[in-house]
């Protein structure tokens, strides 16, 4: 599925496609997102474990060191495994992931995809990580958080498009808005007086 500029690196559908195909009995659900960097991090919100894979010699060691991608796995693998560089991107990797509590840090990998090498093992890895969050129930948090930050978002973008909609069949809210444009009204009262109209809410709250 296409992003159409949905931010966070997967479709705003894709959780709702997954639990389609989980209502239809599939064992295995593979999501892959359209990059990995500091804002690209949403598959957290629909994964029951999340695998990083990187490559040497293509840019990922840069990617490896932001804080927003290596907070996302839950295991690594660094693939191209007889690439002159992958033991030193695993080297640069191993020292990021120490930097965090020995309860948190994920599991690092070598492989070759295209010979397979390694692959059953990260494959009983990830069996393994899925299991343990399954035992002390952070799986089953992980599904409800995910569950309920999916309505939310949902809500979120059915609301902006409402309010968008609103203002521009509004003539008054158009002027609101243009005041703002022109540095004549603050963002904050602009909200307020948008929400009154639009939804007859206090838009007093400001955080």
């Amino acid at each position: 599925m296409g992003t159409r500029g949905h931010l966070g690196g997967l479709a705003e559908a894709t959780l709702q496609a997954v639990l389609l195909l989980d209502a239809s009995r599939k064992d295995v659900v593979f999501v892959e997102t359209v990059g990995a960097g500091q804002s690209e991090v949403e598959v957290t919100g629909i994964a029951d474990v999340v695998l990083l894979v990187l490559m040497p010699g293509s840019g990922d060691s840069v990617q490896a060191l932001k804080a927003g991608i290596m907070e996302i796995p839950d295991v690594i693998a660094i693939n191209k495994m007889d690439h002159p560089a992958a033991k030193t991107m695993l080297n640069e990797v191993r020292s990021v992931v120490a930097l965090a509590e020995p309860e948190l840090r994920p599991p690092l990998l070598l492989t070759e995809a295209i010979r397979g090498e390694h692959v059953p093992e990260l494959w009983d890895v990830l069996e393994g990580r899925r299991t343990m969050l399954a035992s002390d129930g952070r799986l089953e948090e992980r599904r409800r958080r995910n569950l309920a930050a999916e309505v939310f978002a949902v809500a979120s973008t059915r609301a902006k498009h409402h309010l968008q909609a609103a203002v521009a069949d509004d003539p008054g809210l158009q002027r609101v808005l243009a005041a703002v444009q022109e540095r004549e009204l603050d963002p904050l009262t602009a909200v307020r007086r948008i929400m009154e109209e639009v939804f007859e809410l206090d838009g007093s709250d400001d955080r």
